[in-house]
């Protein structure tokens, strides 16, 4: 498949075994001077995937660090300058491009009222970076295709390390994180099933995906995607939203996507699958147990062991996947979807 994005899709298991040799170290730095300052809460600036990423730190930093966090509104900055207090926070600011106004705003007025800054970003020069006293670099190389896919799951691998570090790094963590590259190049391997099945909703004009809890992040990202590269109405929703009332949509046929890891949230999703497929909604389900898979039209199975808090790092592939093969399913160029960009600059 020659296009970039393709390309970078496979870039990813390199990207994140990169990370891991190069920044490791910085990113123990920054999680000492974290704990040394005496933060008691994190707030969070991002725009696009980078908000789907801010959405997965906001579930691992409060249950794993037991750190509030807040997702900024950064036009409570720049167009109504009226920012809150930001004492004894830490103020990060996440975006691959590091480009974004809104997101350097909140993190500059975080440093203007003394509180810690961080940048998560791909860029040591941009604005972003500067704004930050702190950074950690997602080393992912350039990313050419205006759908983000390796400094998506680069930005959820650089959080995943950041937030073992602050709750304090062992063994079985550090292994759980070191194994995630070859993880993600075996999960890779379901391209083959979803470039044949991907046809099949060349004419579907709306998607539901759904997630919960770490993968509710996971839900954002691939209706995204979908919306990106194949122009689908693609809503996302945790799976108990759902229930307060879109679920009344859905009717035979019905595009579901419904990520399904195993962990905390696998008896009420499989509840849900249950229900969606009475239903005889069209299901998609990620998932790495049968119990689940077999309820579905296009079952994608995780054939991994992984802890569910890393779990978003290998349930977003199948959706990316999808994503691309539909896109060229429904004669789309991935590498240039309409009237998009790779770098949107928010004020």
């Amino acid at each position: 498949m020659n296009t970039q994005l393709h390309k970078e899709i496979h870039d990813q298991p390199a990207t994140l075994r990169h990370f891991s040799e190069v920044e490791r170290e910085r990113v123990a730095a920054v999680a000492r001077r974290i704990r040394e300052s005496g933060v008691r809460y994190v707030v969070l600036a991002a725009r696009g995937t980078s908000d789907n990423a801010a959405l997965y730190a906001r579930y691992l930093l409060e249950s794993f660090c037991d750190l509030p966090v807040s997702l900024a509104a950064p036009s409570i900055y720049t167009l109504y300058h009226s920012p809150p207090s930001l004492k004894d926070a830490l103020v990060v600011g996440i975006s691959q491009s590091g480009e974004g106004e809104d997101v350097t705003e909140v993190v500059a007025e975080g440093r203007r009222q003394g509180a810690l800054t961080l940048a998560l970003t791909n860029f040591p020069d941009s604005p972003l970076a500067e704004a930050a006293e702190e950074v950690i670099l997602l080393r992912a190389g350039e990313e050419k295709s205006v759908a983000a896919t390796k400094t998506y799951t680069g930005q959820l691998y650089a959080l995943a390390w950041l937030a073992a570090y602050l709750r304090g790094m062992d063994e079985p963590t550090a292994a759980a994180l070191q194994a995630v590259p070859e993880q993600v190049a075996r999960v890779l391997a379901l391209e083959e099933v979803i470039a044949g099945r991907a046809e099949r909703y060349r004419y579907a004009n709306h998607f539901v995906v759904v997630g919960r809890g770490y993968n509710y992040a996971t839900a954002f990202e691939i209706a995204l995607k979908l919306k990106e590269l194949t122009y689908i109405v693609a809503e996302p929703y945790s799976s108990a939203d759902f229930r307060h009332g879109p679920i009344a949509m859905v009717d035979p046929g019905f595009p579901t996507l419904v990520v399904a890891p195993a962990g905390a949230t696998r008896a009420d999703l499989h509840d849900l699958i249950v229900d969606l497929a009475e239903r005889q909604a069209e299901l998609l389900v990620i998932s790495d147990e049968q119990a689940l898979l077999r309820h579905a039209r296009l079952p994608l199975p995780l054939e991994v062991e992984v802890p569910e808090w890393l779990s978003p790092l290998l349930c977003v592939l199948p959706g990316q996947l999808l994503a691309y093969y539909l896109a060229l399913a429904k004669d789309l160029d991935p590498d240039n979807p309409r009237t998009l960009q790779k770098v949107t600059i928010t004020r």
